[in-house]
């Protein structure tokens, strides 16, 4: 099987560690790839998804089995959209046990999707079990830590038993003053180009960008290669 699009989780059960942000980063990763992204917010509060693209971005709610059905729907429609999901940290456990319950992972695997969660990695005891808990309860997603550097500039990588080799995506530092702008709606990255933005903060902001970029290039590279492996390890079972 060849994948021909993706639907990629956003999540973490430990609220405010840049979920947001990263799906807005993916969301727009895609749009300048020249792809069509498809993004689902479950968050309620300020500064959701949907009030920073809403042209890419609907509301979903997992709360009663309308939503439930319909957002799952969405997901495995194989439309050649890239999906991504940004997942509100009350939300993690009930939709990860949605999606077993469903059979998501098998049916958009079925439907040519490949599946990744980016999970943001934090020390405490609740998001290392929760990490655990993925990897025995969907072996065939990709499962993806993500080191947000606003907390350090090292990543947790033994409570979670990471090698110094495992793949990470990682969001790095950004001053004070560009974060502040970024994260307040309804601001876009395409806003990078702006020509009233100071040269030197134009420049940083350039450089931030690339570097997840470049990350989330390889994240594609290993969508594939997971393919290829779990087709290979799966089918000979």
């Amino acid at each position: 099987m060849t994948f021909r699009t993706s639907v990629t989780i956003v999540a973490s059960p430990r609220p405010r560690v840049g979920k947001t942000l990263l799906a807005r980063l993916l969301t727009d990763y895609h749009l300048h790839a020249g792809r069509v992204p498809a993004a689902f917010d479950l968050n309620d509060g300020a500064h959701r998804l949907v009030e920073f693209l809403p042209a890419q971005t609907v509301s979903a709610s997992i709360d009663n089995i309308e939503g439930q059905m319909a957002l799952f729907d969405a997901l495995v429609a194989g439309d050649e959209r890239r999906m991504i999901v940004d997942l509100a940290a009350d939300k993690f456990e009930r939709f990860f046990a949605l999606g077993e319950q469903f059979g998501f992972v098998e049916e958009a695997r079925a439907r040519g999707l490949a599946c990744a969660v980016l999970f943001l990695l934090t020390p405490d005891r609740t998001s290392v079990e929760a990490w655990r808990g993925l990897r025995r309860r969907f072996p065939r997603m990709l499962l993806t830590p993500v080191h947000n550097e606003m907390f350090g500039p090292t990543p947790p990588r033994d409570r979670y038993a990471l090698g110094p080799d495992d793949p990470m995506v990682r969001l790095p530092m950004l001053a004070p003053a560009l974060r502040r702008m970024v994260e307040t709606p309804p601001y876009t990255f395409a806003a990078v180009e702006d020509a009233d933005m100071p040269a030197d903060a134009q420049a940083e902001l350039r450089h931030w960008l690339r570097r997840i970029y470049l990350d989330f290039h390889e994240l594609d590279l290993r969508l594939l290669l997971a393919d290829l492996e779990s087709s290979i390890r799966f089918g000979a079972s």
